[in-house]
Formats: structure tokens, C-alpha cells, sequence
């Protein structure tokens, strides 16, 4: 199984942003040394506590302090930016980094309508015009295109629509981009959207299809001791979905928090969006996951508040699985 990491540089209350970037550089060299193959990220913005805003930079640190791991977005908010200057970025990724690049692209606003218009340098919403960009972005970014970005390097980075449906697999499979589905926001479509993509691939920016999907795994010690770590996910994700601080909260805090129980009911249905185990649980159940939607390659997002356990999270995934 290939395992990756989706990071959105959630911030840790108490922690900086500063401080948080740190982290992310030293999880990232972490991981390369246990044998994790990428490492992507997220983009947000107008957040307290989501501190990836410009993936491109990201990729750029984390290539610039490790060896060999595959550095990626997920994703670039394609429509608030023009194709041509994104192919140029990812193409200056490239140079500096061959073959280590990994662009994912995909349709999200990145905010509220405030902040997708000053993303957008004004412009309308463009929300729909992403399959006609993600057209561009493929032209630019290929060797026969009949515009091609600069620099012009010998490779073109390896190119992924990101998706919650059978609609974006459809379109990942009609311009022969890879494909990446997102467990972690929609656990209901993954099945029909994989096969969608499978079925209907066409030979067109990549010559065979590459997919892979995301999603929440914490792996403890013990179920209990995942259940524990699992508080701070929980409480962060449930605030994100409010648009309260997206700080991710300690613990303690977490465990102490009143909860309704609509809050209650809301966090046992994200839980749908995650594995949450001991190493057994965590293998067994991303394995099923696997079997169901024919995926052996997953980027694993560990959203909790204390920094060793989320190493020690992504050590055990990658021992139980390798």
C-alpha cells in the first residue's frame, strides 16, 4: 500500500503559526524516514487556525529539506487563479525539483464570497468554469500543448482533479488526469466515484490512470488510547464546520467541553470520515476501505493537538501496513 500525507497545517492552540510551520517541516522529514512517499497540501484561508495557505511555497520548503519525498497540493483553488500562472508555478516546482512534484487541483471557493473574490482579484465567481480551466492547465502544463508554460522543463509534473463524486471522477477520467478522492469531507461516494474513473479513463495528460484517496486515520497504542487522542480531532473538526477557532484544542480542553447533543450527533457522523484505532483496527479497516474502493494509495490526515502522538499515529500506520 502507498502511504502520503494530506497536511492542512492545522495549528495547535498554543502553538504560533511560525511554530507550526516548523512542525510541519520536521513531520515531513519524519515521515520521509519511515517510508512515506508524499507529502501534499492543503489550502485555506480567512482561518484562525489552518495555517497552509499557499501550498506551492509548502511543497517548495518541505522538497528543499528532504531527500526524496514527493511533494504535492491538496489542492490549488484552481478557480480563483489563472491556469497560466499556476502551470508556470508548478513548472518552476519542477525545475527546481524533478520529478518530485505533484499538483492537486480542485473547484473549492477558499472561503467565504469576501475572500473568494479578493482571491479572484474581483472577478465573478468562476466556480463552473473549472472543468474549462483544469482544460487549460492541462494544456499548459503539456509537451504538444499549443501553448506551453515556462521554464520548460524536461518532465511535466504529474497533474490530479480532486473530487467528492462520480461528476469529478468522470472529469479526471475524461482529460486523463489522476484522480483524488475526498474520504475525509465525503465517506458516501468513494466506491462509484473510483470506478467511475477506473471505467472511463482516457489516455490523454497521463497515459494510465493514477488515483488515490484521503482521509482522518489516528492510530494509538489501543483503541482506548486512539479514543483519547481522538478527543482534540473531534472538538477541531466540529469548530471548523461552525467556523469557530479552527485551533486545534489540547486534549484536556476537548474532554472538558459540554457537549449538546447535536454536537454529540454531529461528531459521531464525522467519525464516518475517519479511522480511529489501535494498530489492528486502524489495519483492518483501511484495508476493507481499500478492497471497497480498489485503492491501494491513501494520504493520511492526523489533525490532533499534541505533536509526538501524532508522529508516533503516522509510525504505526506505517509499521502495520509495510
Amino acid at each position: 500500500m502507498k502511504l502520503g500525507v494530506l497536511d492542512q497545517m492545522a495549528q495547535p492552540k498554543g502553538l504560533t503559526a511560525e511554530e507550526t510551520a516548523a512542525q510541519t517541516i520536521e513531520l515531513a522529514q519524519y515521515v520521509e524516514s519511515l517510508g512515506y512517499e508524499r507529502y501534499w497540501f492543503a489550502e485555506h484561508h480567512a482561518t484562525k487556525g489552518m495555517v497552509s495557505s499557499s501550498p506551492e511555497i509548502m511543497m517548495a520548503a518541505v522538497a528543499a529539506k528532504t531527500d526524496d519525498l514527493k511533494v504535492g497540493s491538496g489542492g490549488i483553488l484552481l478557480p480563483q487563479y489563472s491556469s497560466y500562472k499556476v502551470a508556470t508555478q508548478l513548472f518552476q516546482l519542477q525545475a527546481l525539483f524533478p520529478g518530485r512534484i505533484e499538483a492537486g487541483v480542485g473547484r473549492s471557493p477558499g472561503g467565504n464570497e469576501t475572500i473568494r473574490s479578493l482571491l479572484a482579484d474581483g472577478k465573478p465567481n468562476q466556480l463552473e468554469e473549472y472543468p474549462e480551466k483544469l482544460k487549460d492547465l492541462v494544456t499548459y502544463l503539456s509537451k504538444n500543448g499549443s501553448i506551453r508554460a515556462a521554464p520548460r522543463t524536461e518532465e511535466s509534473p504529474m497533474l490530479y482533479s480532486l473530487g467528492l463524486g462520480e461528476n469529478s471522477a468522470k472529469l479526471a477520467a475524461e482529460l486523463g488526469v489522476g484522480y483524488v478522492y475526498g474520504h475525509f469531507i465525503n465517506p458516501s461516494r468513494g466506491k462509484q466515484s473510483h470506478e467511475i474513473y477506473e471505467a472511463q479513463f482516457t489516455e490523454g495528460y497521463l497515459t494510465k490512470p493514477s488515483r488515490r484517496s484521503a482521509i482522518f486515520v489516528i492510530c494509538g497504542e489501543t483503541d482506548e488510547h486512539a479514543e483519547e487522542l481522538a478527543i482534540s480531532q473531534d472538538a477541531w473538526l466540529l469548530h471548523v464546520e461552525k467556523g469557530l477557532d479552527s485551533r486545534v484544542p489540547s486534549t484536556e480542553e476537548a474532554r472538558e467541553t459540554d457537549w449538546n447533543e447535536e454536537e454529540l450527533a454531529k461528531i459521531r457522523n464525522n467519525r464516518k470520515r475517519m479511522i480511529i484505532g489501535g494498530p489492528n483496527k486502524v489495519k483492518n479497516e483501511l484495508l476493507a476501505l481499500s478492497k471497497q474502493y480498489q485503492c491501494d494509495d491513501w494520504l493520511i490526515l492526523t489533525n490532533i493537538h499534541d505533536f509526538e502522538e501524532k508522529k508516533q499515529s503516522y509510525c504505526r500506520i506505517m509499521e502495520i501496513l509495510h
